[in-house]
């Protein structure tokens, strides 16, 4: 019966419930009865082997009984005694690991990272030559960067501009910099290193490409003005509403001098966006503006004299030539557009149109039409006495077209109308001025967008 009972327990469950990864795991869990003579000892020799070739080790004592291992001893280190605990439970035959290590708090024992302060000095010592080689190397791959960019011919000749040219030079500089730290990394063997500075500086590098978003918007688009130049230095521009004469395109700014002489920064990124009206581009210019007749008068007699007058001013060109047109008819007048074209070149804008609209006005008056101001009808009604017209007041009868006389006839040699030069000659003399001219990127070579 005492032999049947071991048996009975290795069979199945009835009704085959058991299933064979429980009676492998039930099998693994198995204890052996009786171990081999000399076990205990051997496990031991093993575990004490192990630990003489590790340092910091030496103190922990071994002992096996019934593959029972139990450790004692002290160990500065709580990551070492469970370490030794656990090369004590790999060795085969250990049924079980008792640690009874304990940390050694002593301050002696805890001193040991002074000991690894000088073996890293050693070390550091030791590998000092390499070290220089790899700087020096480092240094010569840089300065071989630095070379290449200064060899400004080259970049010029590829680049179709300045601002394009200093963009390569400065990468060519970077990209060797770059190449020679890696490859003195690599030779010191820190490639780990490397690879956590340069994943930590593409994470730096897309916060700051967010958080400084318009300034690189702003670099962009001083890159594309440079390549694209929309205007000439001391060019008359209207960019969006900003007026002034240009004086120089840098790397960040629009730099215009308004035509009350005042410095105007713009920002590239709202030039490159704005819509730009430029008045030099085309030396012919149209001048414009309205007058308005009486009702009464004939518009097209009006206009005629208009043109006419127009055409016998010596700024005012002949192709295309003059012209007038029918605005708009008001409560008491119509109102009629006269236009006109100038060189640039030989009037000024301003002059031409203030001059123009002097002989316009004086040559309809001449011939009797009337500019009338505006006219007002008023109602009354029956609670409201009427006026005492012809008892207190009195009325001014005047007769309808009346020519009116002029005080003095201009004389057409004294009028001026030449272009004025002040604002361009501070624009040049802004130019010329020392530090100045360098930055500028636009280049009157090139032609214009």
């Amino acid at each position: 019966m005492a032999l049947a009972a071991p048996a009975l327990a290795l069979l199945p469950a009835p009704g085959g419930e058991g299933s064979e990864a429980e009676q492998t795991e039930a099998a693994q869990a198995t204890i052996e009865q009786d171990p081999d003579v000399g076990d205990d000892e051997r496990i031991t020799e093993r575990i004490e082997g192990i630990f003489s070739e590790l340092p910091g080790f030496d103190n922990v004592a071994v002992e096996t009984r019934e593959g029972v291992v139990t450790l004692s001893g002290t160990m500065p280190d709580a990551d070492a005694i469970a370490r030794a605990e656990s090369i004590a439970g790999r060795v085969a035959g250990v049924v079980t690991v008792e640690n009874g290590i304990e940390r050694d708090l002593s301050v002696e024992q805890n001193l040991s990272v002074f000991g690894k302060i000088s073996e890293l000095l050693a070390e550091f010592v030791e590998g000092f030559p390499l070290l220089g080689v790899a700087v020096l190397l480092a240094i010569a791959i840089g300065s071989l960067g630095y070379l290449i960019a200064r060899l400004g011919f080259i970049w010029d000749r590829i680049a179709p501009n300045a601002f394009l040219a200093e963009l390569i030079r400065s990468f060519i500089r970077f990209a060797f910099v770059v190449g020679g730290i890696v490859i003195a990394l690599d030779m010191l063997g820190a490639g780990a290193l490397l690879g956590a500075v340069l994943g930590g500086a593409g994470v730096i590098g897309i916060a700051l490409g967010f958080a400084m978003r318009d300034t690189i918007e702003n670099y962009v688009a001083s890159l594309m003005l440079s390549l694209r130049q929309p205007f000439r230095p001391n060019d008359h521009v209207l960019i969006d509403s900003l007026e002034g004469r240009v004086i120089r395109l840098t790397s960040r700014a629009t730099v215009l001098m308004t035509l009350e002489g005042n410095h105007l920064r713009i920002p590239n990124a709202q030039v490159f966006k704005a819509v730009i009206v430029n008045y030099t581009r085309n030396p012919q210019r149209r001048f414009e503006f309205e007058l308005g007749i009486d009702a009464d008068d004939d518009p097209r007699a009006a206009m005629k004299l208009g043109q006419e007058t127009l055409a016998g001013l010596s700024f005012v060109l002949a192709e295309p030539e003059p012209a007038a047109r029918i605005a708009d008819v008001g409560d008491s007048n119509i109102v009629i557009l006269f236009l006109g074209w100038i060189d640039q070149r030989e009037a000024d804008w301003y002059k031409s149109r203030s001059l123009a609209i002097a002989a316009v006005k004086d040559a309809l008056e001449t011939e009797g039409f009337a500019l009338p101001e505006p006219i007002y009808r008023l109602r009354f009604d029956g609670r409201t006495d009427p006026l005492p017209i012809g008892r207190s007041a009195k009325v001014v009868e005047t007769k309808p077209n009346e020519p009116r006389r002029r005080i003095s006839e201009p004389d057409a040699a004294e009028e001026d109308f030449k272009p004025e030069s002040e604002i361009s000659e501070m624009v040049e003399q802004e130019r010329k001025s020392d530090g100045e001219q360098a930055k500028d990127l636009l280049d009157p070579s090139r032609p214009v967008e």
